[in-house]
């Protein structure tokens, strides 16, 4: 049987990637753009992991993500329970009043049980740790926020290009969030 073409690019594709010297990784630069409690500790455990492993780690938080660095809001983020497939219930069950509030007490009470810090905690582990915080300058003045709305460990406000400027060229990898 003479294999298809789709095979043979499969193959060949394998073969050139099992002889390229991968390259160290160097920086993750991490995109947060939404709040929710599951991607806010996505986040987070990507950015400490990373400094754990010596990797230098930034979070550059844009539009909804800023939530998580107001010092009003970042103590009463949610779980996404409409619209969100991992939560295996229909979207209108999601929308009924408290489901969203059941669902964030659980994982808050399961992060608990593994010794996972809070939000605001984790914020100043990461910031001790290394990792550099910075707030998007467009959506910083969208939602119309001052610095003073932000937490203090905030390494400053850049530019969607200053973020970029900052990612440097090789050992560099960029995550949206």
């Amino acid at each position: 049987m003479k294999p298809s073409s789709n095979n043979i690019n499969y193959l060949n594709t394998q073969h050139t990637m099992e002889n390229e010297v991968k390259k160290p990784i160097k920086k993750m630069m991490l995109i947060l753009s939404k709040a929710t409690l599951e991607n806010v500790y996505a986040c987070f455990i990507l950015a400490n992991g990373a400094r754990m492993e010596g990797i230098e780690s930034e979070i550059f938080f844009t539009f909804f993500g800023l939530e998580a660095i107001q010092k009003k809001k970042l103590q009463d983020l949610h779980v996404a329970t409409v619209g969100n497939p991992a939560m295996h219930m229909p979207t209108i069950l999601g929308g009924l009043p408290g489901v969203e509030a059941l669902a964030t007490k659980m994982m808050k009470a399961d992060m608990e049980k593994l010794d996972i810090p809070p939000v605001d905690e984790f914020l100043d582990i990461l910031s001790a740790s290394g990792t550099k915080l910075w707030g998007c300058k467009l959506a910083i003045d969208m939602f119309k926020l001052k610095r003073e709305d932000l937490i203090d460990d905030l390494d400053g406000i850049l530019t969607v290009g200053g973020f970029y400027e900052r990612a440097g060229g090789d050992g560099t990898h960029v995550l949206f969030i």
